[in-house]
This record gives C-alpha cells, sequence and structure tokens, in this order.
C-alpha cells in the first residue's frame, strides 16, 4: 500500500528481473508425462488420464499411492496449460485450489462448456486441444546459480540494510522462472544438483508463448480475486489470480487510472500507513529485487498509496490478504506491466 518512486519501465529490465529460458530449445522431459503420439494422431485422454499415459482398466484395484500420483499429475498438466493459455492458475503445484478453480471456471465460461470449476471430462478434453508436452527438459545456465543468494530478514528495517533484494536460493530463482512451486521442482527432480551450471531438469513448459496484446482496460473482482485485462473490443486477454485487501485495509471499489508503470521499483516505507507496523519502524527506502515488498513491478493508480505490483511470497497470491493494493505473482506482474500503460482505466470491483 506504499507508493514507490523507481526507475522508468523498460522491457529489457522486465526480462532482467525475471529472465527467460527461452534462450533454450526446450524438449520433452523424458517422463512419459508428455504426449506419447505425434500431434497430429493425438486425441484427448479421459478425464482421469493424462496424456501418454496407458488407460485405467475398469475393475482393477485402485492403489492409493499411484491414484495420488495420477492426481498430481493430471493437476499439473492442466495447471500449464492454463498457463499458456493466458488463464494463470496462479504457482504451479500440481494441487486443485482456489486458483485453480478460477482459472478452470473461466476457461470454461470462454469454452461455453458447464462452468463447474472442476477437472471434468469435456474440460480435460478442451484443454488437451493444446497437445504440448506439459514438462520439458531445461539445462541450468551460469546465470541460474551465479547468485549472490542471501536470506531475506521479514523485518523491514533490516530488509532496508540490504543493498538488494534478490533470490534466497537457486529454486527459489527458478520457481518464478518456471511459475513453479520450488518444492515441487526438487520433487520432480530427485538427486539433481541444483547448484551446477549444465546439470539437467524437469520443469513447466510455461515459455515460447506469444507476448500478450495491449490491454484497453484492466479489471479487478474482489469476490473470485482475479485480475482480468481486456482488448478494445471487450474480449478477454488474460487473466490472473491476485489478493485484494483486507478487513483493516480494503480494496477501494471504483474506477480509477493508471498514473505510471515501474520495473524493479525500490520501495519507500512509511509505517505510519501501516496497522501492522512493528513498533519502531522508521521510514526506509528497501532496494529493488524480486524479494522487494512489491515485487519486481509497481503500477500506480490514481487512488493515493495504492497500486498494482508483485511479491516476494507467489504461493500466497489469492489466499492471503494485502494492505489493500492488488498483489500479484511476480512473473505475472511482469506480464501485466507489459501489457498496460499510463491513462489505461482499472476498474476495481466488490
Amino acid at each position: 500500500m506504499s507508493k514507490s518512486h523507481a526507475l522508468p519501465l523498460l522491457a529489457a529490465a522486465l526480462l532482467g528481473a525475471l529472465p527467460l529460458a527461452q534462450a533454450q530449445q526446450a524438449a520433452p522431459a523424458a517422463p512419459a508425462q508428455a504426449p506419447a503420439t505425434p500431434p497430429a494422431q493425438q486425441q484427448a485422454a479421459p478425464a482421469g488420464q493424462v496424456p501418454g499415459q496407458a488407460p485405467v482398466q475398469a475393475g482393477a484395484p485402485v492403489n492409493p499411492a499411484a491414484a495420488k500420483q495420477a492426481e498430481f499429475e493430471r493437476n499439473l498438466r492442466a495447471q500449464v496449460l492454463l498457463d499458456r493459455a493466458n488463464l494463470s492458475p496462479g504457482e504451479i503445484d500440481g494441487a486443485y485450489g482456489s486458483n485453480m478453480r478460477q482459472a478452470l471456471n473461466t476457461f470454461q465460461a470462454l469454452r461455453k462448456l458447464p462452468v463447474t470449476g472442476k477437472l471434468d471430462a469435456a474440460t480435460w478434453n478442451a484443454l488437451n486441444a493444446d497437445n504440448s508436452p506439459h514438462l520439458v527438459t531445461y539445462t541450468l545456465v551460469e546465470a541460474d546459480v551465479a547468485g549472490p543468494f542471501r536470506p531475506v530478514p521479514s523485518n523491514m528495517m533490516e530488509k532496508a540494510k540490504l543493498p538488494e533484494l534478490g533470490y534466497a536460493s537457486v529454486l527459489e530463482g527458478l520457481g518464478e522462472k518456471f511459475h513453479a512451486k520450488p518444492a515441487m521442482l526438487q520433487a520432480l527432480n530427485p538427486g539433481k544438483n541444483f547448484s551446477r551450471a549444465g546439470e539437467q531438469i524437469v520443469v513447466p513448459n510455461v515459455h515460447g508463448k506469444e507476448p500478450l496484446p495491449k490491454a484497453a482496460k484492466v479489471v479487478v473482482k474482489e469476490g473470485p480475486k482475479i485480475l482480468q485485462l481486456f482488448d478494445e473490443a471487450g474480449g478477454l486477454i488474460a487473466q490472473y489470480p491476485v489478493s485484494t485487501g483486507s478487513a483493516n485495509d480494503p480494496l477501494p471499489i471504483g474506477t480509477w487510472k493508471i498514473n505510471s508503470v515501474h520495473a524493479n521499483p525500490v520501495y519507500n516505507y512509511n509505517p505510519k500507513l501501516f496497522w501492522d507496523a512493528e513498533p519502531g519502524d522508521k521510514k526506509a527506502k528497501v532496494a529493488p529485487g524480486p524479494n522487494n515488498p512489491v515485487g519486481v513491478v509497481w503500477i500506480d493508480l490514481s487512488k493515493e498509496h495504492y497500486g498494482i505490483h508483485g511479491t516476494p511470497v507467489p504461493g500466497h497470491v489469492g489466499k492471503t490478504e494485502s494492505h489493500g493494493c492488488i498483489r500479484l505473482t511476480n512473473w505475472s506482474a511482469a506480464e501485466v506491466a507489459g501489457a498496460v500503460s499510463a491513462g489505461l482505466e482499472v476498474v476495481l470491483e466488490s
């Protein structure tokens, strides 16, 4: 909820904040989660089955561990496909939750399917019209592992002492790069050395999409906790989960404008603006970086002290409260920043 004065927005700055994997030619990952038949022959898998897996025989005994793994694989593929369709499920983790449900709701509405928020057979088949592999092989490069990595203090006064708010670990950086929960990346890659350039790992196939077109309008809906971008004709461009306020700092319902857009912002902390500030806190400047309190982007709104921004804790987006601002994952905030500009209308709805 604090206004930030920062560097001007440049496309290069956004790419620098969230380096992409597009320099590599992504290869389908070795695991059998990728489609097993050529794209021209691929047919959508039945509900409950990941493309490439053998179908479960009727009457076969159910192995709880295998069933749990199959559900994880199915959710994981669906989350990647939703991300590729610009309907973000938030942090990709292979688990069904509120962010995935909202993405499915919108996907179903756009495809004129019954809006259930569930990964039913019709929705699964429609998602699999994109028969791309959902996991690909990525080779770690020096920039991924070079750091410096350091623990990030929770205290704002201690944060202000750091020269930059970079990643705490290689896994945290890779999680943001591939829109994934770090613990899931680790589980997908047992025995891999994440600190060694040249190591090959398996990651969600979320890169290589076309850049978003310029948006004509931004709408934030507090109830479902989503931010939507629309074009001039009213067509939906993209959707993202958001955190939108609290009882102490409610979302300022109404129509506002974007004043300016800033990449890699310096955060100007003013404890007088926070009801939960620590005793003894003073005004401070917090250096840029992905672990800056507003992440890698600040989109300043015409409502004083309010903005749309990133976060150092992507797993909390859509599931926890904010100080009144609109909080996205860093990668979503970077995408939104690239699609908006000063003067654009922002509608905040209950």
